[in-house]
């Protein structure tokens, strides 16, 4: 008996410290180098100011925290027709903009055009030209596309020209979070920053190159988040600097990560290693292989070159951060084959597929590399390994804009993707195939710089989203699966390596593990932080 008094006891004990250790208040200090763009959720498109947006603005659907787990969000519920193709959301009700007023599904309806709207200029447009009549808005022949319809004040209906199963995610990107029309009709261009949501903070100040401030949205709608009271986003601070800030008490987050000169430290030191929280990411960077240009058009050629590369070596020039990658998708994404093995480390049988190729002497060729660091390091380290098999690579280290511009132009034999490699959008397999593999992005300005086009697979991809019912998506995700490796047969990119997060923050900030290293709010799932 008096055991069982004792355990009960503790459990109050520890109930209490639990509630204690969340309790709301406080104030965060994140770090950033560079000043924030924009929070503008039609326009921001990087990684700094994704979380940030994210925390001030809400979607119809958004994920559990610290997982790729798609739930309802604006929305309580939501129904899908028999064809698949009209998908009914029924919006929370009592949901509030910062201003006040509260939200409606015309205001969904209304966020959605104003990202076709070329006026806009949304990035994320091209998410949305599945819906019935988006084109015509893109066109500037309609000022709303007729698939999107406010049927009353919390009913919206979304009609899609054809069936997408990656459908519920574009709706969880930022580029679809509902903004009031009459706060972006008062600001104009500078309602990016001045914005006004209906998420977890909203903003006090905004300094132009000192700081951002925002603080807790009291009537946010989901019961007990945020935990903080505030967030500063100090910007200006070499990332130096803010490390040793971090040390001294006077910065919470490191919002561009860990200084490389640092990061050996830190790891080794057992008291600085445990402020930091790793996972994986939705990333794969990459060598692409231009596919029309002469010899990389031959598909030996090409397995050659993956056989050359030496993974483990550039994943020591950027102290393991990084796991070898031996396919397109990364280990996080549905699809990921666990048991295929790639193309061996085999310098010899490389040489032995050139000589086959018609190349027993190798040949001549570029690689362009974004000529920021580590990335003309590990370019260096791909063209030495190249040279083994007898490929002279000459390096183009350019500025990312001129990089990007090589490579959509098609003028680029080979690029590294570092600094461009792709995160996933969202976490569904088929945002690493349209994007950048699938034939309608080999065009000019596109991201498919391999310019690789599969008429066969492009119509398996087609099949695949067209299956939308839950019951449908193990053999939809496994259709992916075999895709992606028919299309490391035919080997349009070298899978280098999958980049893993560095998360560090000071010891008084709490939260789970895996909200500081969210594989969709990047760098930090800010609503879910608290002081201890």
């Amino acid at each position: 008996m008096g055991k069982r008094l004792v355990l009960m006891v503790m459990v109050l004990i520890l109930g209490v410290s639990v509630a204690w250790a969340q309790k709301q208040g406080g104030t965060m200090i994140v770090s950033f180098q560079d000043d924030i763009s924009t929070l503008d959720p039609a326009i921001g498109y990087d990684w700094q100011n994704w979380s940030i947006i994210k925390s001030i603005f809400d979607g119809l659907m958004d994920y559990e925290p610290g997982t790729t787990k798609l739930i309802p969000h604006l929305a309580e519920r939501y129904a899908v027709s028999p064809d698949m193709r009209t998908y009914t959301f029924t919006l929370r009700s009592g949901v509030r903009f910062h201003n006040g007023r509260e939200v409606t599904a015309q205001d969904v309806q209304y966020s959605l055009n104003r990202v076709l709207n070329p006026k806009t200029q949304s990035p994320g447009q091209g998410f949305y030209v599945g819906i019935e009549g988006a084109q015509a808005v893109i066109d500037g022949q309609a000022q709303q596309a007729s698939g999107i319809q406010a049927v009353d004040a919390l009913t919206l209906k979304i009609r899609l020209a054809k069936p997408d199963a990656s459908f519920l995610h574009k709706l969880a990107l930022n580029f679809a979070h509902v903004v009031p029309k009459e706060e972006v009709e008062k600001y104009g261009p500078d309602f990016g920053h001045n914005p006004v949501g209906t998420g977890a903070f909203k903003l006090k100040e905004w300094v132009l190159g000192q700081r951002v401030v925002l603080e807790r949205f009291a009537d946010y709608f989901v019961p007990g988040r945020p935990f903080l009271d505030a967030i500063v986003f100090q910007v200006g601070l070499n990332p130096n600097v803010a490390f040793l800030k971090l040390l001294r008490g006077e910065v919470d987050i490191l919002g561009d990560g860990i200084p490389s000169a640092r990061f050996t430290e830190v790891m080794k030191k057992p008291e600085l290693r445990k402020l930091v929280a790793v996972g994986d990411q939705l990333h794969t960077g990459y060598v692409t292989l231009n596919t029309r240009m002469k010899p990389l058009d031959n598909v030996k050629v090409r397995q050659a070159l993956n056989m050359a590369i030496n993974k483990q070596r550039i994943v020591r020039i950027i102290n393991n951060r990084a796991a070898p990658a031996n396919q397109v998708l990364p280990p996080l994404m549905p699809g990921y084959a666990k048991d295929y093995k790639g193309y061996p480390f085999d310098p010899e049988k490389a040489k032995a597929l050139l000589a086959e190729a018609g190349y027993p002497n190798g040949f001549t060729t570029e690689l362009y590399v974004y000529n920021v660091a580590p990335n003309p390091r590990i370019a260096q380290a791909i063209q030495q390994d190249l040279a083994r098999i007898g490929v002279t690579v000459e390096l183009k280290s350019l500025a990312q804009s001129t990089v990007i511009e090589a490579g959509g132009a098609g003028k680029a034999p080979m690029i590294w993707s570092g600094g461009m490699a792709w995160i996933a959008d969202y976490p569904d397999p088929n945002n690493f195939y349209w994007p950048i593999l699938g034939c309608a992005s080999a065009v000019p300005g596109g991201w498919n710089w391999a310019w690789y086009c599969n008429k066969e697979l492009e119509k398996r991809a087609e099949e695949a989203d067209a299956m939308v019912q839950p019951e449908q998506q193990e053999a939809r995700i496994a259709i992916y699966r075999d895709l992606f490796l028919r299309i490391m047969d035919e080997a349009p990119w070298i899978p280098i390596f999958n980049e893993k997060r560095f998360t560090m923050r000071a010891a008084r900030i709490g939260g789970p593990e895996a909200i500081f290293v969210d594989p969709i709010h990047i760098p930090v799932n800010y609503d879910e932080v608290y002081i201890k």
